[in-house]
């Protein structure tokens, strides 16, 4: 098939390469312009970009598509029969959603209806979801409110983080497009019942509050994992919870209280956490006993 391609992250990559090497023809891809990298350095391409040009692919970085009338024109005189979306970024406005034969085909990253919008692996897992999955839709004007090509459920694993599950779930979005544009499934409306949204995050949303419930800390450090992460202070320094689990016993202590050398730490409800590997900004990660001793930290230390 013709096909146009449009995504930007790590997500969309196996998607694009599973189309290439399945024969169709990729007449152009969309993602996101180059960016600064960190700390001011040079402009950094997307993991899109850069698969693309490795296969040898015609790249286009708009930076708006809304109300730009010559990409709409462009995109309708490339004659495709469907286009292919993963995570791309931009909304697509109807002239485009409108101009392949068979429509825009969405890789959704959760069982639609249940969260749509910009972070459903991450939502997922913060609510403690048993499951997970992906789901193809062809694209109207709304936010993932299309109607249903094609489902596949995924488990959540009691450790999984949002790196883990991501991995899985592009593997199966692959797939997934493959089959909705091979056999070419009736469009199944979304059920009005069960709508949830995950919006998008900011780094902000990953500091911790001690007096949330242990077990929920736990699903934020693994949701969180590894953008925007999980961060906590300590006396005058902010430092990153790499990964942590809830340990199966109640204290008194008041929230955000070191209980032992070892990382344990009072939660809300009476719950208790268990540090695993920490980070200070600017040095490399450590197991939770080693970083205490570092910082000189004993029990009765507080976390803020």
């Amino acid at each position: 098939m013709r096909l146009a391609f449009f995504g930007s992250p790590e997500f969309a990559v196996p998607a694009l390469r599973g189309l290439v090497d399945a024969g169709h023809e990729i007449v152009a891809v969309y993602c996101q312009p180059p960016k600064p990298a960190e700390r001011g350095l040079k402009e950094t391409k997307c993991a899109v970009h850069r698969a693309a040009e490795a296969l040898g692919l015609t790249v286009r970085t708009p930076t708006r598509l809304r109300t730009k009338a010559e990409e709409h024109g462009f995109f309708a005189s490339l004659g495709l029969d469907a286009a292919v979306i993963a995570a791309y970024g931009l909304i697509l406005p109807k002239p485009m959603l409108e101009a392949p034969r068979r429509g825009c085909l969405n890789i959704h990253a959760s069982l639609l209806p249940r969260w749509r919008g910009a972070a459903p692996i991450q939502a997922a897992i913060l609510a403690g979801d048993a499951e997970t999955g992906v789901t193809i839709m062809r694209m109207d004007e709304g936010l993932d409110t299309g109607p249903m090509l094609l489902r596949e459920v995924v488990p959540i694993g009691p450790r999984d983080t949002a790196a883990t599950l991501h991995d899985r779930l592009a593997e199966v979005g692959a797939r997934l497009v493959l089959r909705a544009l091979a056999e070419d499934p009736p469009a199944i409306p979304q059920p009005a019942e069960g709508v949830t949204y995950a919006p998008k995050l900011s780094r902000t949303d990953g500091v911790i509050d001690w007096t949330r419930p242990a077990p929920e800390i736990d699903r934020k450090v693994r949701a969180f994992d590894p953008w925007p992460g999980t961060t906590a202070r300590i006396g005058t320094e902010t430092v990153k919870i790499l990964a942590a689990e809830t340990v199966e016993e109640r204290c008194e202590a008041e929230p955000g209280t070191l209980l032992d050398a070892a990382g344990r730490i009072a939660c809300g409800e009476g719950s208790v956490l268990r540090l695993l590997r920490l980070q200070r900004p600017g040095r490399a990660a450590q197991e939770a006993g080693a970083f205490l001793r570092g910082l000189r930290l004993s029990p009765g230390a507080r976390f803020s």
